[in-house]
């Protein structure tokens, strides 16, 4: 029988920063009851709750606060502490980049149905975060807090120096982003396939005194402990994970896809032959996937859209998504917008 879908769930911990701005207007309980949620249930700080219902709680709260930029600000705030034992994984870490690194490894015990990765490219590092599920949308607060978030812990470990050269996000470019100018001081780029954090190689390689190996060990023990995954990740949804991080970033080939899963080309294809599947067909359905997002929620260009999939030029994700959908992009953007 087929596997029954599981929903993607994140720790009550990560609504404490939230929780306490609507405390401050008053309309906590009655926000979180609109979204099936209640403040008892998340009294144990590992209690988990629906993804979905997190992220929409999240862009609710925005609207009632009156404050667009709220993920911003409270992603700023966040220090080692209050992630609890994956924050304070931050600390021990010997360089920033392994902080990073062991954070995305191990975001599951805080955050399911989510991609983390690091990618290092030429002199630059990507750090790259995306929730799976294209219906959770919009998801703009939880995507601001979230690198906002990340960039306050590696200000905690490595000071303020240590910023970012670009940051993208998935979803436009809202009417003012004066402060997302002003708390990462670095190129923003909108309407992206991802949202990702860039760093200079140096900037993340540096030696932190704070490192501490024995308390790492402890920590990464605990956090593993919390982690719901079976032994082995389904194939498929390994190579669906890579896709989503890779997209837009470099060109995703067997090769690469291989490389990344640690299986040889030709194993990695018999084994998604035997799942009745291929790279070119997974790699298909994540940009259609995308592609209908973007043309739902979007106001990019063509070409803007065809970059973010990883196309050459707009003529090229013309011809492909027509293959797709037996009808133009213009004419597919315009009926999901009538609807």
């Amino acid at each position: 029988m087929p596997k029954s879908p599981v929903t993607a769930i994140i720790r009550a911990s990560v609504l404490g920063p939230l929780l306490r701005s609507l405390d401050g207007i008053g309309q906590t309980d009655a926000l979180l009851a609109a979204h099936g949620l209640s403040r008892a249930e998340l009294a144990d700080p590992y209690a988990p709750i629906p993804l979905a219902s997190y992220v929409a709680l999240f862009e609710t709260a925005a609207l009632a606060i009156g404050d667009p930029a709220i993920g911003l600000k409270l992603g700023l705030a966040v220090r080692p502490a209050d992630l609890g034992p994956l924050g304070l994984l931050f600390t021990a870490a010997p360089t920033p980049r392994a902080a990073l690194a062991r954070f995305s490894e191990l975001l599951a015990a805080l955050q399911g149905g989510t991609q983390a990765a690091l990618q290092r490219k030429g002199e630059f590092t990507a750090w790259t975060y995306r929730i799976d599920d294209s219906g959770i949308w919009p998801r703009r607060q939880d995507s601001e807090f979230s690198t906002a978030a990340i960039c306050s812990l590696l200000h905690a470990i490595a000071g303020p120096g240590l910023r970012a050269t670009e940051v993208q996000f998935e979803h436009d470019a809202p009417a003012g982003i004066s402060m997302h100018k002003r708390i990462f001081n670095a190129s923003l780029r909108f309407g992206q396939p991802a949202n990702r954090l860039i760093f200079a190689n140096a900037d993340l390689d540096r030696k932190l005194p704070s490192a501490d190996p024995g308390l790492a060990l402890v920590l990464e023990r605990h956090v593993a402990d919390l982690m719901r995954q079976p032994e082995e990740e389904d194939l498929v949804q390994g190579v669906r994970r890579l896709i989503g991080t890779q997209l837009g970033e470099q060109k995703i080939t067997i090769e690469t896809l291989a490389a990344g899963l640690g299986l040889s080309p030709r194993t990695l294809q018999r084994r998604l032959g035997a799942a009745g599947t291929s790279v070119r067909q997974l790699l298909r359905e994540q940009r259609l996937t995308m592609a209908d997002l973007r043309m739902k929620s979007s106001s990019l260009p063509q070409s803007a859209i065809a970059e973010a999939l990883g196309y050459a030029d707009g003529t090229a994700f013309w011809r492909a998504f027509k293959s797709w959908t037996n009808t133009t992009p213009s004419n597919y953007r315009k009926r999901k917008t009538e609807v």
